[in-house]
């Protein structure tokens, strides 16, 4: 396992060639530190879901708005739906086309939870990565999210491939998350 502070230069490229190479890197973003993985790819997010201890839906980064537009697949009427939230700390879930990610991550009706990071190193990710990068809490399923870099290291230092280091985020609270349904956003959480 490697560990390299947000703040180096190499941080990025680092990280993208370690998920392009199916590898797991924990990072920090926004709001909390996140598991990423290739949302493409089937084997690093089982290998994922296995540290995790689940299986189901994943949110990834989009690096702007154009690109979260482009995976939709709804009517102009709900796309200036998404279109008000989709900024700041939120994550918004709704039906994509065919061929983004993989079907491991998705929800039902063929939705994925997007969300383009405030934080310049997601941001960065998210740009130059040539694949949907996941952005899940670091945590086991049904556990409270970690947010200490010593106490992410302690429990899952073994599991992964990368960690970026941006300091102590205690304090810092997950993304509000909204779910295009019927015509309409609702608010699941924050």
């Amino acid at each position: 396992m490697i560990s390299i502070d947000v703040r180096n230069k190499d941080a990025v490229i680092t990280a993208l060639n370690i998920i392009q190479d199916k590898g797991v890197i924990i990072y920090p973003t926004d709001t909390i530190y996140g598991f990423g993985v290739d949302a493409t790819n089937d084997e690093a997010i089982h290998r994922l879901n296995i540290i995790k201890g689940r299986s189901g839906p994943m949110s990834v980064l989009v690096p702007d708005e154009d690109t979260a537009l482009s995976w939709a697949d709804i009517s102009s009427k709900e796309i200036n739906l998404v279109k008000s939230k989709l900024t700041g700390y939120s994550t918004i879930i709704y039906p994509i086309i065919d061929g983004i990610v993989s079907h491991k991550i998705l929800g039902m009706d063929h939705t994925l939870g997007v969300r383009i990071p405030q934080n310049n190193f997601c941001n960065q990710l998210a740009k130059f990565s040539t694949n949907p990068i996941t952005t899940t809490s670091v945590n086991r399923h049904g556990n409270t999210a970690l947010n200490e870099p010593a106490i992410i290291l302690a429990e899952f230092g073994k599991e992964i491939d990368l960690f970026v280091n941006g300091g102590n985020l205690e304090g810092n609270k997950e993304s509000s998350i909204f779910k295009l349904e019927h015509g309409k956003l609702v608010q699941l959480r924050g």
